[in-house]
């Protein structure tokens, strides 16, 4: 009788590109995320990250990160492939998002792209509706050096077909993955977080102005007349790049307008980068999760995935 399929018996190594944590940011989540659950279906030693830097001294990796690009520097983009194909990887998982990548609408990765001599499986994580004119250039190089491009929506999948003429049978829609986590009563979270008897919203993500923070709290007033028990938790540090151009200048002026606005005292900011675990927490406290993202571009979002995942009452712009 023949045991369960083992996949790391068809293959000698898979890749995975894209940011990794300790990086702060959701593809780093991300990417981690999923190898980590790919090498428990395999063999940890043949899954591996190649990771993007965008900062010169990089970051503390642990040790499934086996090779680092500095995302600007074009020579690092041709070093990594030579890596890949000489270390015989099988297939190489890239995880694309305009923004991690250097050069005119993250075009240096291509130059990586162009020179490897394994299958290429590409998650989607932006599809642009009305893309510029290099932003529609560079989707359409990653398609064709792609074998397949994964989306997370239906709505990703027509764009691609639509507007960017990329065949059926090469998309694979997958919806994102979630926290496997049990559902239970948000009270008995809500002592641990010191809103014990109040109805939470709860908003999480790296802080930065395309998040729409501020409607939510300008909402604040209208909600406590007809709720007055009624807090609002907005989770997660600001992110590193606003950081890095204007300090905390706008998490400032969101505090200064729930003060001005009269609600501050029933506003809780909780300025950190929280692990899953503490995040699955915080997700069970909540009543209703809110999405008041401000971008009609995004086209996934892995914190409505997570709230949706745990069992919370949503509400999200379109």
């Amino acid at each position: 009788m023949s045991g369960p399929i083992r996949y790391s018996d068809y293959f000698n190594a898979l890749a995975f590109i894209g940011n990794y944590l300790p990086r702060r940011c959701g593809i780093a989540t991300f990417t981690a995320d999923l190898l980590t659950a790919v090498a428990e279906e395999t063999a940890q030693d043949k899954c591996f990250a190649v990771v993007m830097n965008d900062i010169p001294e990089g970051y503390p990796y642990p040790a499934a990160v086996r090779f680092e690009i500095n995302q600007n520097k074009l020579s690092d983009y041709r070093r990594a492939a030579d890596f890949l194909n000489i270390n015989q990887v099988d297939i190489v998982c890239l995880q694309h998002e305009y923004g991690i990548f250097g050069g005119p609408a993250g075009s240096n990765i291509l130059e990586l792209l162009s020179r490897l001599r394994m299958p290429i499986v590409t998650t989607l994580h932006t599809v642009l509706k009305n893309p510029n004119p290099e932003q529609a250039e560079v989707m359409r190089q990653i398609v064709q050096f792609s074998d397949r491009v994964i989306v997370m929506s239906q709505k990703a999948k027509e764009f691609l077909m639509t507007l960017h003429n990329v065949p059926e049978d090469k998309i694979v829609f997958i919806h994102h993955g979630i926290p496997d986590t049990a559902f239970i009563d948000p009270n008995y979270f809500k002592d641990q977080f010191g809103v014990e008897g109040k109805k939470v919203i709860l908003t999480f993500g790296l802080l930065s102005p395309n998040k729409g923070i501020e409607y939510m709290i300008q909402a604040m007033p209208r909600i406590l007349e007809r709720h007055r028990d009624a807090v609002y938790i907005i989770l997660g540090a600001t992110h590193p790049h606003i950081i890095a151009a204007q300090g905390e200048g706008y998490r400032i002026g969101l505090q200064h307008m729930a003060k001005s606005l009269g609600v501050a005292e029933s506003i809780i900011f909780q300025n950190r980068f929280v692990s899953m675990e503490e995040l699955c927490e915080f997700l069970g406290t909540a009543d209703i999760y809110v999405t008041p993202y401000i971008s009609e571009e995004q086209i996934t979002s892995g914190t409505l995935a997570y709230a949706l995942g745990t069992g919370k009452a949503i509400i999200a712009t379109p």
